[in-house]
């Protein structure tokens, strides 16, 4: 699945927000365990008004103010999230003038009802990072 949103900040602080600072934007604050590594592991969990969900991958690409790839898994034990399956996550970054354009791609779900979830959820998420950058 793939979703496209333009965010109000410079690519360089969209590539941050990926990251560095998930906890400003997705993440709950005080969870985040995350270092812009290749291979390195990350950790979080969701903000507990969303429900406590737990996040976990590892950055397989990153090009500063260009690209973000990284697995993603998520699930507490059921069919939710990820089901528990290693997906990648790739965050494209295209300049446009003050802002960004944000070409997201999710892809390796096990499930149409995982892909449905997440194709409901990320256009969400990045309105809220456009929120925490502007």
């Amino acid at each position: 699945m793939t979703c496209e949103s333009t965010v109000h900040s410079k690519p360089e602080a969209v590539y941050a927000a990926w990251t560095e600072r998930f906890d400003t934007w997705f993440a709950q604050a005080g969870t985040l365990s995350m270092e812009p590594e290749l291979g390195r592991p990350f950790f979080f969990y969701t903000p507990d008004e969303w429900g406590r969900h737990p996040h976990y991958g590892r950055f397989l690409k990153l090009t500063p103010g260009e690209l973000v790839e990284m697995t993603w898994m998520t699930g507490d034990g059921t069919a939710r999230g990820t089901a528990g399956a290693e997906t990648v996550l790739r965050i494209e970054l295209v300049p446009k003038g003050q802002a960004t354009e944000v070409r997201l791609t999710h892809s390796g779900f096990v499930s149409e009802e995982s892909r449905d979830g997440h194709q409901e959820n990320w256009p969400l998420a990045l309105e809220l990072l456009d929120e925490a950058l502007s």
